[in-house]
């Protein structure tokens, strides 16, 4: 049996119970420019989310804002009835326009966000809902009693937040289990390294979004551009599997429209990186995080 690409790099369960390969795959990118309208090629759109199931990746991450809903529906159309695949996505952000994001947190729109989302991904039930950004517009409690309250109705099987503090986090499980937490990280940007080890000691999934940018580390003679060249890799496949070394909760999401991306991305869970390596790249990862705060 061949063994799919992205499976080497092990498995979680989100909640303690659903579980997904460690590599998934991130559903923005399946959009127009400034993740607004249709995608400039729909077809390899569509090829790419129908390659995930070969490629061993079976958990989907999306937003309502993608597009608006543009991600969602070409999952639908691409995926359902999602044998095996785990379908995540977000609501909580207005689009106003290309590249233009305003979050709302009032409780009749979060709950509009699930009913539609479900109606789009064509579900009875989403698998893992997360709220997109906490909204500044009303309290966090008054958001986290609502999703609280779709989770009890089994709306919402597994609840997630993303872009927060440990002590948001803290303040959301006195109302539900926080299964997942979407923050940004990568190798050389650590602005939620507190939350990832805080994901880590608590078994929550820590889902990195950008986890592709490496900065100045991707060009010239560094660190990962050596190893990448004494693996046969690309600098991006390296960083990925970084990050799955990093933490066994953290689960990557790549994202492409295109096929051949996919599949390249997808190699990278079967990397598995020394001791020296992962070290060395720790170390000139963090030097560049903070040459860019300086």
């Amino acid at each position: 049996m061949t063994v799919s690409p992205s499976r080497p790099g092990g498995t979680f369960r989100i909640g303690g119970e659903l579980e997904v390969a460690r590599l998934g795959f991130g559903a923005m990118r399946i959009t127009g420019p400034g993740i607004w309208g249709q995608p400039a090629d729909r077809e390899a759109a569509l090829a790419t989310l129908r390659l995930l199931p070969e490629l061993g990746v079976n958990f989907v991450d999306t937003a309502d804002a993608y597009g608006p809903f543009v991600s969602e529906e070409l999952i639908h159309e691409a995926l359902s009835p999602y044998k095996g695949m785990v379908i995540a996505t977000k609501g909580g952000h207005t689009r106003h326009g290309p590249d233009i994001w305003c979050p709302v947190g009032n409780p009749d729109y979060l709950q509009q966000c699930v009913l539609m989302s479900m109606r789009r991904l064509g579900v009875e039930r989403i698998d893992l809902w997360q709220l997109h950004r906490v909204g500044p517009d009303t309290t966090p409690e008054r958001q986290f009693e609502a999703i609280a309250a779709m989770h009890a109705r089994g709306l919402v099987r597994h609840v997630g937040l993303s872009e927060v503090t440990v002590e948001m986090i803290e303040r959301a499980r006195l109302y539900f289990p926080v299964a997942t937490v979407q923050n940004r990280f990568n190798l050389v940007n650590r602005y939620s390294e507190e939350v990832l080890d805080y994901c880590t000691r608590e078994n929550i999934g820590f889902i990195p979004w950008a986890p592709l940018a490496a900065g100045g580390l991707a060009r010239g003679d560094n660190v990962l551009t050596r190893v990448a060249q004494a693996r046969g890799a690309t600098t991006g496949q390296v960083a990925l599997a970084w990050l799955l070394r990093r933490s066994p909760v953290m689960l990557p999401i790549p994202g492409t429209s295109s096929p051949d991306h996919a599949r390249a991305n997808a190699q990278a869970a079967t990397l598995s990186l020394t001791d020296a390596e992962f070290d060395a790249l720790d170390r000139d990862g963090r030097a560049e995080w903070d040459r860019l705060r300086a």
